[in-house]
């Protein structure tokens, strides 16, 4: 159980990871909230929200997994919700923000919760 857990977080920080760096490109960011609209002073927020949540997702997988498993594990992760970003930013573009608030709300305690778990 608590292997799944720290997978699915694992997943839902990748992909608002993937999901906030998207946002933060103009041509992502016009697609999601209009012609002329531009990330402008939240870029660095969205870049830094993604390498942090791509670095939480790789936590998980080390804390699941260990050393080289683990992280051949979060390589994994990471393309499965890199294909997911971009279903999600072709087909519903409007969504992606709402992903990345999701990402945060769902991932942080699950693998808080895993990774406590996992060592206690």
């Amino acid at each position: 159980m608590i292997a799944g857990l720290l997978v699915c977080g694992g997943f839902a920080a990748a992909l608002g990871g993937f999901s906030a760096l998207a946002l933060a490109m103009d041509r992502h960011h016009e697609d999601a909230y209009g012609r002329g609209s531009s990330p402008g002073r939240p870029r660095h927020w969205l870049q830094g929200a993604g390498a942090l949540l791509l670095t939480l997702s790789l936590v998980s997988c080390l804390a699941l997994q260990g050393g080289p498993v683990g992280v051949v594990t979060w390589f994994g992760i990471l393309t499965a919700s890199a294909l997911g970003t971009v279903a999600i930013s072709t087909w519903r573009p409007r969504f992606i923000g709402r992903c990345i608030a999701a990402a945060v709300v769902i991932a942080v305690p699950l693998i808080t919760w895993g990774t406590l778990e996992r060592y206690n």
